[in-house]
């Protein structure tokens, strides 16, 4: 939504137009969101993938992790580069230039997580490494952390 308010101003020289609080918002809602994306939702899903035996599904959950790291790297130069500063010259071109990278990068979470997420979901339904009845009982925390995952999922489709 910030995204959105964002590239529809077409004049930046308007001081009193608070521009920079804008961009400043935007970009704390930027930095939070690729935040939880690496240090909560795609930790926990790796890791439930590993309980899980998808070892096959985590091998190839590491490119896509580059990929969305590249990503991220764009993000946070942007922020870098907007978070301070009263020069907006180059916004326009940078908030499309940023767009695209928006683009790739939530192809590539949408590719991860249905990597990940589906095999977790089929090695709990019975299509793979069975868990035993004292993992049920007592919701080991690697079990609390996978069911709260499917709660934490963002549906983007």
């Amino acid at each position: 939504m910030k995204y959105c308010e964002l590239t529809e101003i077409t004049d930046f020289s308007d001081p009193d137009n608070n521009h920079n609080s804008k961009i400043q918002g935007f970009c704390e809602v930027m930095v939070d969101y690729v935040s939880v994306g690496h240090f909560e939702i795609f930790d926990r899903l790796v890791k439930q993938s590993k309980l899980f035996g998808g070892e096959s599904s985590s091998e190839k959950s590491v490119s896509l992790l580059q990929e969305i790291q590249m990503t991220t790297e764009i993000i946070l130069d942007f922020n870098d580069k907007y978070i301070s500063t009263d020069d907006l010259e180059a916004l326009i071109i940078d908030l499309a230039s940023l767009g695209k990278t928006f683009v790739r990068r939530f192809a590539e979470e949408d590719k991860l997580v249905d990597l990940l997420h589906s095999a977790n979901v089929s090695h709990l339904i019975g299509g793979g490494r069975k868990l035993n009845k004292s993992q049920w009982k007592t919701k080991s925390p690697e079990i609390r952390g996978f069911l709260s995952i499917l709660q934490v999922i963002p549906q983007r489709r």
